[in-house]
C-alpha cells in the first residue's frame, strides 16, 4: 500500500517543446525548420513564408496525435521558474512571489516575430500571465477518493458534515451535536488594474485624471505602434493621429503643468500639418482645399533654383555657337554635373533633336569641353549594356575649385531626368521639332510663376534674353513662339518690341519650375 500510495502521489513535469524557423546562413533567402523533440529531424524550406506554413502544420500534426494534457503534472512554467513571463521588479515596484494555480493546460506560446511555437502543459495561470500564450485544451479536474471507498469529482463541494458533532465534557455522551455548514462567502470582487499605456518613449500614469485622458492616451500609443507594423504608409491616417496626439499632450500638460509635454503637443500639431500637406500634394489637391494643386515633376524650390542655375551656367559657358551644339552641352552638363564624369549611349544622343549629332561630339572633344573613352564612331554605337564614358574637365571638382554646382549626388538625376522630360516631351517630339524650340521650351518652365504666367509677377520675359539663350536672333523667336502655342504649350502669347508675354497651358505646369 505504501509503495502504490507513493506512486499515486508522485507527480511528474509538464511537457514541453519547441518548433523553431532559423535562417540557413547569412544572405540567403532559405530556412531551416526543427523541432525539440528528439523523433523530428530539421528541413530545409526556400523561403520564410513557406517555412513558417511548415512549421505551424508541424506544430498542428503534433497537437493533433498528442495526449491530452494531463490532471496531474507539475506545472512546466513553474518548473522553470516563470523566468518566461514574470516581468522583472522596477525601482518602485516590489517583486510578487508567483503562484500556480487552476486546471493542468496545454497552451501554445510564440513570438511576435514568428521564429519560434513552443507548447507547454502548465496551469491555468501561467497560461494567462504569457501575452502571446493560446490554450488548445485543457485537463478535465481530478478525481480524489471518497471515504467511502470510491471516487468524486473535487468539484462538488459537500453542502453538510456529518451529524455527529464534537463531545464536550459538559454534553450528555452520545448526544448529536447537529451543525450547519457556514455558509460560504461570495467571492470579493476582483480590482482590475488599469491599462499602463506608453506613448512617445512616455509611461501613462495610473492615476492620471480624467480617466477619458488617459484612455485617450493609451489607446494613441497602441494606434501609433499598429501603424508602424503597416505594410503602406497612410498619411492621412497619420495626420489624424499626430493630431489626436497635439490635443491629448496640450489636455496633459494642463493637468500636470509639465512644459516638456506642452513642447511635444507643438511638435506634434506641426507634425501633423506637414503630413496633411504631403497627404494632399500625393493625392493633387491644394493645401486649402480650393483646388487641383500642380503635381510638379521637380517639387522643391531649391530644385528649381539648381535647374536654373545650370541653364544659366550652359549660357555663359557654351562652348559652340547654335542651337544644336547649346541642346547638347545641356544634356552632357546635367548627365556629369555633381563629379565631372557619367556615362553615355548612343540613344541619348539620337534621341536628341541634333542634325548632325557626330560632328557636334567631334567638335566637343577638339576644342578640349569634352572627354570620352573611345572614338565618337564607338559612342555613337554603344548600347546601354556597355556605356561609354565621358568627362568634362570643367565640372570636375578637385581641392581648389569644388565646381559650379551646390547640389549633391542624389539631386543630379533628378535634374537631368527633368531636362529629358521636357525636352522630350511627347507633343514636341510630334511637331519634330527642332532643337531652339525645345530650348525655348526650357527657358519657359523656368521663368513662369506658380500660375504659368511667363516672367516675374507675370510682367513677361526679355527678348534679348530668349533669343542669347536659344543662339538664335531676336527675329527668329516670333516663329519659335508659334510653334509652341501649336504644341499647346503656350496660351495668350503676345511679342511685343521687348518682351514675350503669356501663360504656361496646364498640361506642362508640372514641368515648371515656378519663380519663387
Amino acid at each position: 500500500m505504501g509503495v502504490e500510495a507513493h506512486a499515486t502521489n508522485e507527480r511528474v513535469t509538464g511537457r514541453t517543446w519547441t518548433v523553431r524557423l532559423d535562417p540557413v546562413g547569412r544572405g540567403r533567402a532559405d530556412v531551416r525548420v526543427s523541432c525539440s523533440r528528439p523523433a523530428c529531424a530539421a528541413q530545409a524550406l526556400p523561403s520564410a513564408a513557406v517555412g513558417r506554413t511548415a512549421a505551424v502544420e508541424h506544430l498542428k500534426a503534433h497537437l493533433r496525435a498528442g495526449p491530452a494534457p494531463r490532471p496531474s503534472v507539475y506545472c512546466a512554467c513553474r518548473a522553470e521558474e516563470c523566468h518566461t513571463h514574470i516581468r522583472p521588479a522596477g525601482p518602485r515596484e516590489r517583486p510578487a512571489p508567483w503562484r500556480c494555480g487552476g486546471a493542468v493546460v496545454l497552451a501554445v506560446v510564440t513570438d511576435r516575430e514568428g521564429r519560434w511555437w513552443r507548447v507547454m502543459e502548465c496551469c491555468s495561470r501561467c497560461a494567462a500571465a504569457h501575452p502571446t500564450a493560446k490554450v488548445v485544451a485543457t485537463a478535465p479536474v481530478p478525481a480524489r477518493p471518497d471515504p467511502a471507498g470510491g471516487f468524486r469529482a473535487a468539484a462538488a463541494p459537500a453542502s453538510t458534515v456529518s451529524a455527529v458533532g464534537p463531545h464536550f465534557s459538559h454534553s450528555a455522551p452520545g448526544a448529536a451535536v447537529p451543525q450547519q455548514v457556514p455558509v460560504r462567502r461570495p467571492a470579493r470582487p476582483t480590482r482590475q488594474r488599469a491599462r499602463r499605456g506608453r506613448i512617445a518613449q512616455r509611461f501613462v500614469p495610473h492615476d492620471l485624471r480624467p480617466i477619458a485622458l488617459r484612455d485617450e492616451l493609451t489607446e494613441l500609443g497602441e494606434l501609433f505602434r499598429a501603424y508602424q507594423q503597416r505594410a503602406e504608409p497612410d498619411l492621412e491616417v497619420l495626420a489624424d493621429l499626430h493630431a489626436r496626439k497635439a490635443k491629448a499632450f496640450s489636455a496633459w500638460a494642463e493637468v500636470t503643468a509639465d512644459t516638456g509635454l506642452r513642447l511635444d503637443a507643438q511638435r506634434a500639431e506641426q507634425a501633423a500639418a506637414t503630413v496633411r500637406r504631403q497627404h494632399l500634394h500625393r493625392i493633387g489637391e491644394a493645401p486649402d482645399g480650393h483646388g487641383p494643386a500642380v503635381a510638379r515633376l521637380l517639387t522643391a524650390p531649391a530644385q528649381w533654383d539648381h535647374a536654373r542655375a545650370v541653364l544659366t551656367h550652359v549660357a555663359d559657358h557654351a562652348p559652340l555657337p547654335g542651337p544644336d551644339a547649346r541642346l547638347l552641352v545641356v544634356m552632357l552638363t546635367l548627365r556629369v554635373a555633381q563629379s565631372g564624369v557619367g556615362n553615355l549611349v548612343g540613344q541619348d544622343l539620337k534621341g536628341l533633336p541634333l542634325r548632325e549629332p557626330e560632328q557636334l561630339v567631334g567638335q566637343l572633344v577638339e576644342c578640349g569641353w569634352l572627354g570620352i573613352a573611345g572614338t565618337v564612331d564607338e559612342l555613337i554605337a554603344s548600347r546601354p549594356e556597355n556605356p561609354t564614358r565621358i568627362s568634362v574637365p570643367s565640372l570636375t571638382p578637385d581641392e581648389s575649385d569644388p565646381g559650379p554646382f551646390t547640389f549633391g549626388r542624389k539631386m543630379r538625376p533628378k535634374l537631368s531626368g527633368w531636362a529629358q522630360r521636357v525636352v522630350g516631351e511627347k507633343k514636341l517630339r510630334k511637331a519634330k521639332t527642332a532643337a531652339d524650340v525645345r530650348l525655348l521650351a526650357l527657358a519657359l518652365v523656368t521663368g513662369a510663376d506658380a500660375h504659368g504666367q511667363l516672367g516675374p509677377q507675370g510682367r513677361g520675359i526679355g527678348l534679348e534674353a530668349l533669343a542669347s539663350w536659344c543662339a538664335i536672333g531676336p527675329g527668329d523667336l516670333p516663329e519659335l513662339v508659334d510653334r509652341l502655342t501649336a504644341a499647346d504649350w503656350l496660351t495668350e502669347a503676345a511679342v511685343t518690341d521687348d518682351l514675350l508675354t503669356g501663360r504656361l497651358t496646364e498640361r506642362v505646369l508640372p514641368l515648371s519650375c515656378p519663380l519663387t
